[in-house]
């Protein structure tokens, strides 16, 4: 992962950069907070996927002009001009941004790449999953976890508002697909393979993988893998090993990843957890 941050008073920005699984394509995220930037215009070779997540911004942007509030997602397409700043004088604007490549949003749709005709979108459930996502990932990039979420939630985004068509969601065997990538997950723990790959050896799409996935187990593989991976850190910690030894051994980015992840799975931290086992011996 990569940051750069830029912060002159309430004029605050801060880039991350993730990868779609373990050395694959990066993605860009972007966190602003601004009170009277005013951005040149501009436009990117990526879709631009943003969640207002405070104040109002306006944007100008197909000759027309876009207000933003709390809870919108704005998407411009790919080579669109636009420019925005504050809708007010006193609020500022709050946003987290993303930038996706035109594969990205159409893994589950037909007809070429995905055009959106309307860019402000009133869609709170997803609104709320793309904002949750963006902050998780920008404090944790996990690989698999980017992988197993952004495309996911891009390809709703472009099924239930752009003009492509969707594509039929069932995948038959599922139970085997799930099988073949849970062994996969569990043999390269520490360095996981990317979705991209598991399933172009089944010949499937990412999002079809994804699909049978969450069928057969009702999670994604990143939290199936996660779940694992506390399982095998349980065991260590048994052993005698400290939570920060034990984090890398099994595929955490670090500490602090492995400790949100065992109270998620557990409830206690891994150092609670191995003062009790080792009181208990």
């Amino acid at each position: 992962m990569t940051e750069a941050v830029s912060a002159s008073g309430p004029e605050q920005a801060q880039w991350r950069r993730a990868r779609l699984g373990h050395e694959g394509p990066p993605l860009d995220l972007l966190t602003a907070s601004f009170q009277r930037h005013t951005y040149a215009p501009h436009a990117h070779d990526e879709y631009t996927i943003g969640v207002c997540v405070g104040g109002y911004e306006v944007i100008d942007y197909r000759g027309g002009h876009i207000r933003t509030g709390a809870g919108t997602i704005v998407v411009l397409d790919p080579g669109e001009m636009h420019t925005g700043g504050p809708g007010n004088a006193t609020d500022g604007y709050a946003y987290r941004a993303l930038y996706a490549e035109p594969s990205l949003l159409g893994e589950g749709t037909a007809g070429g790449a995905p055009h959106f005709p309307e860019p402000l979108l009133d869609d709170p459930e997803l609104a709320l999953a793309l904002a949750r996502a963006h902050a998780e990932l920008s404090a944790c990039p996990d690989p698999l976890e980017a992988e197993s979420r952004l495309p996911w939630l891009l390809t709703a985004l472009a099924r239930r508002h752009s003009s492509a068509r969707p594509v039929h969601d069932r995948v038959p065997g599922a139970a085997g697909i799930a099988r073949t990538v849970r062994d996969r997950l569990a043999d390269e723990l520490t360095a996981p393979p990317t979705l991209a790959s598991l399933a172009a050896d089944l010949g499937l799409s990412r999002y079809q993988l994804l699909r049978a996935f969450r069928t057969a187990t009702g999670i994604p593989p990143y939290a199936w893998l996660a779940q694992y991976r506390v399982g095998r850190a349980r065991v260590l910690l048994e052993a005698g090993l400290r939570p920060a030894q034990v984090a890398g051994l099994v595929g955490f980015a670090d500490q602090a990843h492995l400790t949100r992840w065992f109270r998620r799975v557990l409830g206690v931290t891994p150092a609670v957890y191995r003062n009790s086992v080792q009181d208990t011996h």
